[in-house]
């Protein structure tokens, strides 16, 4: 396995590159947007291919660069499914996996610091954002953060796991890099408590000074800029609404980009056809699926994922392949729920 542990001193923020081997699948969690460049270049010195973005939760201390990261190398950008950030395509929750080739990590919904804090559990080790630090836990004094919640995150599930597991926070500013369970169980002040009205009583009482980037990030990462909102411009968006009364005409296919986790939990609309996002640029260009289907039929191709992120980038792929009629479902599965579209399990 390829593991990266990176630091961004300006913030204190801790990002990690992961991958099963040499090039194959990457994914990075919690980017700085002012590290992109450093982070592209590993990846190119690696022989990977960056296919997802995490964020544990809506940063306050730098912006992100979830869409960056995005913009250069359409990878797929992941958070909770609570957040409110516009960058995201695709949402989790607690039980879910973030799958990439060779490697899948275990979502789980760790609320406190923030209401959309999660953790990722990979084998050995957790990734626990700024819900659990080294010797320390996440502040819970804004962006709906709740000390209660977070006792209950960091003790009923981020402490039952075995004492080994590494902890990889999101932060630290004491130049620590990593620990474990066990050590934290031991040695984290924090946590020498007896009861969550303890934690609370401490939790509330720290009367730190908000992040020095709280007003510039806070804003920044939940309105990266919608890629969305460019393909509509240019005229190759259509609504849930007007998608709904496509549906299962002769001259259209449907196209789900969706991984198939995806599909089986939020469904999928009836007769379409499933052509996951990472195989995009094979199925678009000469002699794909896509490619092929168009020109041998005439059909309009309407893509749709879960939110129209992904679409929206495939539609711009499809328009540079050639495929001059793509067009996708502006807001995608969602939008299409929120339409009464029929949908299919």
């Amino acid at each position: 396995m390829i593991f990266r542990q990176l630091f961004d001193s300006i913030s204190g923020t801790y990002t990690y590159l992961i991958a099963s081997r040499h090039g194959g699948e990457a994914l990075v969690i919690d980017p700085v947007l002012e590290k992109v460049d450093r982070y592209l270049q590993l990846v190119r010195e690696l022989d990977l291919k960056l296919v997802k973005a995490v964020d544990t939760h809506l940063h306050a201390d730098h912006v992100t660069g979830l869409g960056a990261l995005r913009d250069r190398t359409h990878c797929i950008t992941v958070m909770g499914e609570q957040t409110h950030a516009d960058v995201v395509s695709m949402r989790v929750t607690e039980g879910d996996r973030i799958e990439i080739e060779g490697l899948s990590l275990d979502v789980l919904y760790t609320p406190g610091h923030t209401d959309d804090s999660y953790s990722f559990l990979m084998g050995d080790r957790v990734f626990t954002g700024d819900t659990l630090l080294i010797r320390g836990t996440g502040r819970t004094d804004f962006q709906n953060g709740s000390a209660r919640a977070q006792y209950y995150s960091i003790f009923g599930k981020l402490l039952k796991l075995p004492n080994e597991t590494l902890v990889y926070p999101a932060h630290d500013y004491k130049g620590d890099t990593v620990s474990t369970i066990g050590e934290e169980k031991l040695f984290n002040p924090r946590l020498k408590v007896g009861s969550v009205n303890e934690y609370i009583d401490i939790m509330n009482n720290l009367k730190l000074p908000d992040p020095k980037m709280m007003d510039v990030a806070v804003p920044a990462n939940m309105q990266v800029g919608l890629h969305q909102d460019e393909i509509a411009r240019k005229g190759w968006a259509i609504s849930a609404a007007e998608a709904v009364a496509l549906c299962g005409r002769s001259d259209i296919t449907i196209v789900d980009l969706r991984e198939k986790s995806e599909c089986e939990r939020q469904g999928t609309i009836p007769g379409s056809l499933h052509a996951p996002y990472p195989d995009l640029q094979d199925n678009v260009g000469a002699g794909g699926i896509l490619h092929e289907l168009v020109t041998a039929t005439g059909k309009r191709i309407v893509f749709y994922c879960a939110f129209g992120e992904r679409s929206a980038m495939a539609v711009q792929a499809a328009q540079d392949a050639g495929l001059k009629t793509a067009c996708h479902i502006q807001g995608g599965i969602d939008a299409w729920k929120k339409a009464n579209g029929p949908l299919a399990r």
